[in-house]
């Protein structure tokens, strides 16, 4: 396949990695359900001087797990919950139900989502898209503590 005149790229541009800065985030959630993280991640970003750079994201649990998805429709979040509810059912013969019928669905959903985000960070922003959002996403029906590992590898001003 050859690429036509409707593809652009902009000159390329190199920053020495100066900085490695981290940061542990706490979240208390209401129970299951998406977490908006991208005002913590961009502070973050912005008390870390950070310049150029990528800032990786990693939650600690093997029950919540990350994403970034849309931020504008909330009606893309509650149907994001719904496909998840139908892919890894609770009460669906599952061995591993040690605290309770959600706890291997919660695993599951971690796997199909993930444990790990990294996002470029360009002139000291995060590189989001317009209707882009980072998420914790919940998978346990009760509230929980969970805990984000945040960690800016790059130049800082």
């Amino acid at each position: 396949m050859t690429l036509g005149k409707s593809v652009t790229r902009s000159a390329p541009s190199s920053v020495q990695a100066t900085a490695v800065t981290s940061s542990l985030l706490t979240v208390q959630t209401p129970g299951r359900g998406f977490t908006d993280l991208t005002s913590e991640a961009a502070k973050f970003i912005a008390e870390a001087h950070a310049r150029d750079g990528a800032l990786t994201l990693f939650i600690r649990h093997t029950s919540a797990s990350l994403t970034i998805q849309e931020n504008a429709d909330p009606s893309v979040l509650a149907d994001l919950a719904t496909a998840l509810s139908r892919l890894a059912p609770e009460n669906a013969g599952w061995m591993h139900d040690t605290e309770g019928p959600d706890d291997m669905p919660a695993h599951i959903k971690t796997m199909l989502t993930g444990a790990s985000l990294q996002v470029p960070v360009l002139n000291g922003k995060l590189a989001l898209g317009t209707w882009q959002a980072i998420y914790l996403i919940e998978h346990r029906s009760r509230p929980h503590r969970r805990e984000v590992v945040l960690q800016f590898v790059g130049a800082t001003s």
